[in-house]
């Protein structure tokens, strides 16, 4: 049996864009505007970036 991973470990395993926009937004306050900014993407990406790595984070912590 697999020993269950750590929130690291998941986020770890995010592709490398969507950890970065996350770090982003979460760890650093940036809005989305800001980060699209940087980016140079549209808000609408960034926006659907955070919504699917907040629905992974969600479901790997069962809430």
């Amino acid at each position: 049996m697999k020993a269950p991973l750590t929130l690291a470990q998941v986020i770890a395993s995010l592709p490398e864009e969507e950890r970065f926009i996350l770090t982003l937004h979460y760890l650093r306050s940036m809005p989305p505007a800001e980060i699209a900014e940087l980016l140079s993407v549209p808000v609408r990406a960034v926006d659907v970036v955070i919504a699917s790595g907040k629905a992974r984070l969600h479901a790997f912590l069962g809430l």
